[in-house]
Parts: C-alpha cells; structure tokens; sequence
C-alpha cells in the first residue's frame, strides 16, 4: 500500500484540522462572486422572428421569395449591414452597445416553417434589446422591398394587360352579339347563312377567350393577394423577458459555491501537507 494516498477519512480530518483555511477561501471566493455579480454589466437578451417577404406573380420555376434564406442569413452577419442598423437606431458602430450587438447577434435558420429566422440580440437593458432587434427588422425590411419593387411591378402591369385586353375582348363580343341578327328561313340566302356562321364561330371564340382571360385574372388577383404576396416583417412581437440573461443570479451564485468549495478543499490539503513535511 502506497503511503501517499489520501483517504476520505484523512480528508475529514484534514478539514476538521485546517477548517479555519476552508472556511477563509470559501469567503473569499463568495465575496468574488458578490463583486462579479454587481459590478458586471447587466444584459437582456431579444428575440424576433421573421418572415421573409415574397411576391406571388414570378416567372415559372423562380424562388416566390424576395431574397433566398441563405443570402439573408449572409446579409444579416455583414458589416455594413450591422452598421445600418445601429445608426438607425441611434447608435455609434464602435460604441459598446455595438460591440455587444455585434457579438451577440445569433440566426437560427428554420426553413420549414416558412421559412423564418429566429434572431436574438443582447443589450445592456430590455428596452434597448427590443429596440435593436426592430431595427435588424426593420432595415431587412426596407432592402426588401426595393427587391421586390420590380418583381411586384411587373406583376402589377401583367394584371393591367389583362384587365385591359378583357376590356378590349367583352367590348368585341358585344359588338359580334349585335351583329349576329337571326335570319328568316324564307329570306335567307347563302351570303347570310354564311356571314352568321362566321359570327357564330367569332363568338365562341371571343367567348373562349374571355373565359381564359378572367380565369388568368382570378389567377393573378390571387397570386398578389395577401396571402401569397407579402413583405418581409416579424411573425410576432419582438420577446424580452423579464429577467437579465447575464449576470445569471442562480448560475453565478452556484459556480461561485462550487468553486469556492473546491479550492478552500485544495487549500486546506496543501495546508496539511505542509504541516505534515515541516
């Protein structure tokens, strides 16, 4: 049996022996702790989701939505990007309240939910957070819609064309309508008989076409709705909690515990030892 070994009875009586030394490091990394825990900066921490804007009306095969989920997730994280964010909230890019934004700044990309982008941001006061995380929103948002300006543009004239060339069509059938007297069997002659088939055969396709018109003008009234063209925005409130994410009362206090154990354990052995050796 090696001397050298420390028992769990030796330990106890090394800490009945040298307690005064346990007890002294205990405080002195509780009033550590104490000091970290109120002299560290306070933070709250935002979060936001957000939904990517889309335009309904795009050309077959094209992503509806107005900027692809991975080019947003990268437009997030750029400088200048950040820095627009900040001035518009009223902050100096290289201030703390930047720096912390900066640092803290988390997306988590959920693609089959939308897609949306949860975000969360910290700041020195809950206030602060929410109003960082709007920001962030806020100018994705206004990048967005001059992306989509074209796209909705072009959708729009599309539907005028529409409305105009069923305008154009009804007004031709109408006239076709006019035209197409019933012939007496009596008076008819082979002039007549032929002029009203050719309106007939004018109708039914004025009548087809019209049909396909309003059915791409219901198509398009849809795309351009609501529900299918819309700007990029927060599903929900921006949510801060009530409590401080840093410094963690309960975390701080059992870390601080934990370690002040661990080393007024170590110094009460060191301790021992010595008194042991001399």
């Amino acid at each position: 049996m090696e001397q050298d070994e420390i028992y769990l009875i030796d330990l106890w009586r090394i800490l009945s022996r040298e307690w005064k030394w346990f007890v002294a490091v205990v405080i002195v990394i509780l009033a550590c702790t104490y000091a970290c825990a109120h002299l560290m900066k306070r933070q709250w921490e935002a979060t936001a989701w957000i939904q990517i804007g889309q335009v309904g009306q795009v050309v077959s095969g094209q992503d509806p939505k107005v900027e692809p989920l991975q080019r947003v997730l990268e437009r997030l994280q750029l400088v200048p990007f950040e820095n627009d964010v900040l001035k518009s909230a009223g902050y100096v890019p290289d201030s703390s309240v930047a720096q912390l934004y900066r640092k803290s700044l988390k997306l988590d990309p959920l693609p089959y939910a939308g897609p949306l982008i949860r975000l969360t941001v910290r700041a020195y006061s809950r206030q602060q957070a929410s109003e960082l995380a709007t920001a962030t929103v806020t100018q994705l948002r206004a990048i967005h819609q001059r992306l989509e300006q074209i796209s909705l543009t072009s959708a729009q004239a599309r539907l005028a064309q529409v409305e105009a060339d069923l305008q154009t069509t009804e007004a031709d059938r109408a006239r076709y309508q006019q035209a197409a007297t019933p012939v007496k069997e009596g008076d008819a002659s082979s002039k007549d008989v032929q002029n009203a088939m050719l309106v007939s055969v004018l109708l039914a396709n004025k009548n087809d076409e019209i049909h396909s018109l309003r059915q791409t003008r219901s198509d398009l009234i849809d795309r351009l709705g609501p529900a299918n063209t819309y700007e990029t925005s927060m599903m929900w409130p921006v949510y801060v909690p009530e409590a401080q994410v840093l410094p963690n009362p309960e975390l701080t206090w059992g870390i601080g515990l934990l370690l002040g154990v661990c080393l007024g354990t170590f110094a009460t052995v060191v301790r021992g030892a010595r008194r042991r050796s001399a």
